[in-house]
């Protein structure tokens, strides 16, 4: 029997997590990532497993150091301290392993100082044979699954094992994969162009696990909610079941790709399983951009991109999005063009970075055959590509340019009202229903919401030190309450000031230099 460790290292601050209004929300960290509670799950019942996410708790390292194997994961925005933490198991003798997002596409990151073992990719499979091998004292360096997991197959996380009451929201997953192939992407290189789906049973019992934790809003991870549009209506429609026997206790939100806006049955589905917002990758309103990174599903017919927006926003969900800087084809005039993009399009948050070449994409390849890429790891730019038609300077300025006009208070919050304010918009379930009729539960949780709603805003106001934007945030939620009556929007809406509130300090911080330059990358 082994004694195992896990770690997911803490986030630089960024767009993942809500750093600088984290804990004046009352909580430790965004959402627990996915593959924590999942590797839980796949560890045979004979060893004990210890879950320790530095964003919710610091690391116990002489905890660490009794175990029998630690494990890090990590994303490539935890890379850094994910090298930290390593290097301070290895001090202490620790037996490490490492699998992940970030060692799939940068195998050798740790070979000046070694792991006892690397999981490249998924891990359903080598996770338990590793474990088998190594009580034989035969475990190898390098496990990769030679095929794709079979979803149908993949177990209910053991969230039992998070402090779940230290996240602000929860997460699940339901499919993997996604059939379009960009330029940029690491998704399809990780999970592939075949989007693999889990069965209704599992999605309900994962539903069922998230409830029991006392989550009640939950991110959908999936890269691309609708890769298989087929079957995730059947999901779809497992989800509207149990949220309906439950009395809608969950609110949630997910990826997905543009095309959504042409698919009416897919928007009601979401909309009547109480989906509230989705990120979409647009990337960039210059057809040029997108063509050239084979984001064509983003080109093709059925209206422009911005009536697209429209049209998921005008079903009652609300759209954040992911836009990037620094294609081949673009020039300085490309911030102007995104943030005008932004404004128009009422996106409140828009998740705007540099382009940058991941290892093992095809971008990737393409740079390093062209001489265009930075190697260095710790790059003063932010990003590993060198542009075409702008300095590598001038794509920094734009860059903070854009995080400084974004989340400019008077900027954010005019698209948000902009959204919010318009009286045919509702969003979810309410869309459809008004909220005093759909059950006595949902009356109930709407009415904790208003408490909810209330007290978040109040610490918000006694924690924020700058006047002007104390001014503008009791400003903008007077107007909503003038024009909205439903608590539970009340309560989003006050989210999305704690959300400006990050978003801003960020980016003066970023763009000041007093934190360390982050990408979304």
């Amino acid at each position: 029997m082994a004694d195992i460790v896990i770690i997911n290292p803490k986030f630089e601050p960024s767009y993942w997590g809500m750093d600088y209004m984290i804990g004046h929300l009352g909580k430790a960290a965004n959402l627990p990532v996915a593959c924590l509670a999942l590797l839980a799950a796949l560890t045979p019942e004979e060893h004990t497993v210890t879950l320790i996410d530095e964003n919710a708790e610091p690391i116990d390292f002489d905890r660490c150091a009794r175990a029998d194997i630690v494990g890090i994961t990590g994303m490539s925005v935890q890379r850094f301290r994910m090298k930290e933490i390593h290097q301070e198991l290895k001090a202490r003798g620790c037996f490490t392993v490492i699998g992940g997002p970030w060692i799939t596409v940068q195998e050798d990151y740790f070979d000046d100082d070694p792991p006892a073992a690397i999981f490249v990719g998924e891990a359903e499979d080598t996770w338990p044979q590793f474990l088998k091998e190594w009580r034989q004292g035969l475990h190898q360096y390098r496990y990769e699954q030679v095929e794709k997991t079979d979803m149908s197959k993949v177990p209910t996380p053991r969230f039992d094992l998070l402090k779940m009451n230290r996240y602000a929201f929860g997460s699940l997953q339901f499919s993997r994969g996604c059939p379009f192939q960009c330029e940029f992407c690491d998704i399809i290189v990780t999970f592939g162009r075949r989007p693999r789906i889990k069965t209704p049973a599992q999605v309900v019992a994962e539903l069922d696990a998230m409830w029991r934790t006392g989550q009640r809003i939950c991110f959908i991870v999936d890269d691309n909610l609708i890769g298989n549009k087929y079957a995730i209506k059947g999901i779809l429609q497992a989800v509207i079941d149990w949220q309906r026997e439950h009395g809608y206790p969950l609110t949630l939100f997910t990826e997905a790709s543009i095309n959504l806006a042409d698919e009416p049955e897919l928007l009601e589905l979401m909309v009547q399983a109480n989906f509230i917002s989705t990120f979409i990758g647009i990337e960039s309103p210059s057809e040029d951009s997108l063509r050239e990174a084979k984001k064509l599903q983003n080109m093709r017919s059925g209206g422009t991109l911005l009536e697209k927006v429209h049209r998921i926003q005008d079903a009652g969900i609300e759209v954040w999005c992911g836009m990037i800087l620094g294609f081949d084809s673009d020039d300085v005039g490309i911030v102007d063009r995104q943030i005008d993009f932004v404004r128009q399009s009422r996106i409140a948050f828009s998740m705007t970075g540099m382009l940058t070449a991941i290892p093992k994409t095809p971008l990737h390849k393409r740079l390093a055959e062209e001489g265009r890429l930075d190697y260095a790891d710790h790059s003063e730019f932010g990003t590993n590509i060198i542009p075409l038609k702008m300095t590598r300077e001038e794509l920094l300025e734009g860059y903070f340019k854009c995080l400084r006009e974004l989340y400019d208070p008077v900027g954010y919050f005019d698209r948000t009202d902009a959204l919010f304010l318009d009286p045919d918009f509702e969003i979810g379930i309410t869309s459809r229903k008004r909220w005093w009729r759909i059950s006595a539960r949902w009356m109930a949780s709407e009415i904790r919401s208003a408490v909810e709603a209330a007290g978040l805003f109040a610490r918000i106001l006694w924690n924020v030190k700058e006047e002007h934007l104390k001014r503008e945030y009791r400003k903008r939620f007077k107007g909503f309450l003038k024009v909205h009556r439903r608590p539970g929007l009340a309560l989003y809406y006050v989210l999305h000031i704690g959300m400006h509130y990050h978003a801003w300090k960020m980016a003066e911080r970023m763009s000041s230099r007093s934190q360390r330059l982050v990408n979304s990358f």
